[in-house]
């Protein structure tokens, strides 16, 4: 067979890493007896992914094989699967939890993709898995030969009795800015919204937040900066001008809330709050969650309102996470964020770091601690919005990588999670708090009229 490959990564991730990790893949390919088309190196740049796309369309594969070596955005998945009308495989490899930063972040982008090509009805087989794992070389000729395909999972009505009170009815959510290109998993609908939900999304521009944060006194910003050397360690060891910028952005938060009667934010974090204000908006997310005002990265609207639901149900702070990693041979799973989890989460001492991409403080960096927890999301997976709940425990394990990161075991095989978040097109957030609130998150469901999907199978 004829196999087109398309190596996808970002040069913000570890590409001296990534380029080891492509070479092995690529052994495991050409080991598998097809016949491998397309280009053998990392595709970084737009300019990069157009002339492979181009130059792969003339030479007629019959299967397209994007390789997930690190995150990107689903931009460029969903431009491979409209222009060949052949099969389409992603293969995302895993990286080993060491406790330093995120160096490839696959997991991440094959569910960023998964769900950008489920909300276009768009078959995809897919596989996560290292090319040195045992069995790596059965379930990648699986793969190639179309059966890892995902099986669309759109959830069953709550049998529960609904809540007595509409948990959303009269939310508020600023959004700050515009998704990401390339983040399905962000977009909303506010007319949809408001229908849905009885919430308002208000609508504000990153300019308005930067200058709010420039203009803020001194005084509050050396309060602040008190406040935070007492909850940290290690806050001497940052630069001073960035934490002084980082700092005003949470002041500026404040006073957004504040004149605008807002419940929650969705933040468009990145690059922006790094190339063109100069300052990380995550310990200030931190502390904003602390006190009960969530906020989601990307502008995530759908991942506020998410946060604001459970954070009223489990009558406790939230932390919008990520699910960057899956391990079934020790059957755990790692949620993370760059360094914005509440302080309440924290497992022992927090400490003051900077951005692993891009270098600038203020981030809050700790292992979450044990216990009991939930996950959930407001899902728009599939094109069919529905309630999706999954549950857990909280390990005590050392930080699996920097910023804010918990190692956790489902109440369901690791595997059997991995598939149903495939297979739902699951959003690349899901919101985190501590206690077993699937009961009242299936109310939920059926209060909403929302279909549920349960992905530890609990009934």
């Amino acid at each position: 067979m004829k196999v087109g490959l398309l190596p996808v990564a970002r040069p913000t991730f570890d590409v001296e890493y990534a380029r080891r990790k492509l070479e092995s893949m690529l052994s495991s390919l050409e080991a598998s007896g097809h016949e491998l088309l397309g280009p053998r190196t990392l595709l970084m740049s737009a300019e990069e992914n157009a002339a492979a796309l181009e130059s792969l369309s003339t030479e007629a594969p019959e299967l397209v094989l994007v390789c997930q070596v690190t995150f990107t955005d689903a931009g460029f998945v969903t431009e491979v699967a409209d222009t060949f009308a052949v099969p389409l495989a992603i293969w995302a490899p895993r990286e080993p939890r060491v406790g330093g930063r995120l160096r490839l972040n696959a997991f991440c982008g094959l569910n960023l993709a998964g769900h950008a090509l489920s909300r276009g009805d768009r078959a995809f087989s897919w596989l996560h898995a290292d090319p040195d794992e045992a069995g790596v070389d059965e379930d990648l000729a699986a793969l190639l030969a179309g059966e890892r395909i995902v099986r669309p999972l759109e959830g069953e009505p709550a049998i529960a009795e609904a809540l007595p009170v509409q948990v959303l009815e009269g939310s508020r959510v600023a959004r700050i800015g515009a998704p990401p290109d390339g983040f399905d998993t962000c977009l909303h609908d506010g007319a949809e919204v408001a229908r849905r939900f009885g919430a308002t999304v208000e609508e504000l521009e990153l300019s308005e937040l930067f200058d709010t944060a420039r203009a803020v006194d001194a005084v509050p910003v050396a309060a602040l900066r008190e406040r935070a050397a007492r909850e940290l360690d290690d806050l001497d060891a940052v630069d001073r001008t960035e934490l002084d910028r980082s700092l005003r952005l949470k002041l500026a938060l404040d006073a957004t809330r504040r004149d605008r009667d807002i419940d929650a934010f969705a933040i468009r974090c990145w690059p922006e709050a790094f190339t063109e204000y100069g300052g990380a908006v995550c310990g200030p997310v931190s502390m904003m969650g602390e006190a009960r005002v969530p906020c989601a990265c990307e502008a995530d609207v759908w991942g506020a309102l998410t946060q604001i639901a459970l954070q009223r149900l489990a009558d406790a702070p939230v932390f919008l996470v990520d699910l960057v990693d899956i391990d079934p041979a020790d059957d755990s799973a790692v949620v993370w964020h760059c360094g914005q989890a509440p302080l309440s989460m924290a497992s022992g001492r927090a400490r003051a770091t900077v951005h692993t991409n891009r270098k600038m403080p203020l981030l809050y960096e700790f292992p979450l601690k044990p216990g009991r927890v939930t996950l959930f999301r407001l899902s728009q997976a599939r094109g069919l919005p529905k309630v999706v709940i999954a549950t857990g425990e909280m390990l005590e394990r050392s930080q699996a990588f920097t910023g804010t990161s918990g190692t956790l075991r489902f109440d369901a095989p690791a595997d059997v999670v991995r598939q149903r978040v495939m297979d739902s097109g699951l959003e690349h957030h899901m919101a985190l708090a501590y206690g077993d609130h699937a009961e009242a998150l299936s109310r939920l469901a059926a209060t909403l009229e929302l279909p549920l999907v349960d992905l530890v199978e609990r009934r």
